[in-house]
């Protein structure tokens, strides 16, 4: 039985999140971001917080199972909720439209940062498994399409392969890169401030600044993959995912997740660092 670490010792899980948390949140308050957009990004890191620090995940397989279909179950529901958003690049009726986001009171939340961190680290803990779970939620990103999702798959199953050595892990990867390009011509829409293209614009106006966040960003990466107190297919799985949704923040118009305005992604990040500190990974005896 695997003994659950203290919450002294989650404290590296939780400076994961608080460096590029931090930074911003120091970031929106320095450019102008209306004051809700500060308020919000820091509530929701409070919740990620008490979550990695206190928090316990089901600790048998059937526990973990039932929780990431529920998850992979949660990435269809733009599908069927909208918003519905026409992209600029795209012809055709509304069978083209953009959905991915997961309507939720007054908010709007994007489904891909806050459901597939978690579904990642539940993926590392299944050996059987973990390649059916990464191709489902491919199916979701390209059904909604997103492509940062997409290269969030990859580069999580990259992670996966690279503890593994599974050649299904590998096939999900090459899978993904060529579906994620695919969305990448698909599925682009304008930027909004402070979400998305936060790197670009932060570098036109102070190259230090936008440095600063980088760096930030990669601290935050970096502490994921060496310092966090869970195996390394899980660290792996989860900066790669990290890595996926950063690149194409930084290369098109998609959220800058942890550093520009969005619940979604803290509270996706905090429910993954929590639950990857919760036992081994598993394979199902035969």
């Amino acid at each position: 039985m695997n003994e659950l670490p203290t919450p002294k010792q989650r404290l590296p899980a939780l400076l994961a999140l608080a460096l590029p948390v931090f930074a911003g949140l120091i970031y929106l308050t320095l450019a102008g971001a209306p004051a809700p957009y500060v308020i919000i990004n820091a509530a929701a890191f409070l919740i990620a917080a008490l979550w990695i620090v206190f928090g316990r995940a089901p600790g048998s397989d059937r526990g973990r199972r039932i929780l990431v279909v529920a998850l992979l179950a949660l990435c269809f529901v733009p599908l069927f909720t909208g918003p519905f958003v026409n992209s600029p690049f795209v012809d055709g009726p509304s069978v083209d439209s953009i959905a991915r986001w997961i309507p939720l009171g007054g908010f709007t939340l994007h489904a891909g940062s806050m459901l597939f961190p978690a579904i990642a680290v539940l993926a590392a803990r299944d050996l059987d498994f973990a390649p059916p779970i990464l191709l489902t939620a491919l199916l979701a990103a390209m059904a909604q399409p997103d492509a940062a999702f997409g290269f969030a798959i990859v580069f999580a199953a990259v992670g996966l392969h690279d503890q593994s050595r599974d050649w299904r892990d590998g096939m999900v990867a090459i899978v993904g890169f060529f579906a994620a390009l695919i969305m990448a011509v698909q599925g682009e829409l304008p930027p909004q401030p402070f979400v998305e293209r936060v790197f670009a614009d932060t570098v036109a106006v102070s190259p230090i600044g936008g440095i600063a966040l980088l760096l930030a960003l990669a601290g935050g990466l970096m502490a994921m993959l060496h310092a966090a107190p869970f195996e390394a297919r899980a660290r792996y799985a989860l900066a790669g995912s990290l890595f996926g949704f950063g690149i194409m923040s930084i290369m098109s118009h998609y959220p800058s997740v942890l550093i520009g305005y969005g619940a979604a992604p803290i509270l996706g990040y905090g429910l993954a660092l929590g639950l990857a500190q919760h036992g081994p990974a598993q394979r199902t005896d035969t």
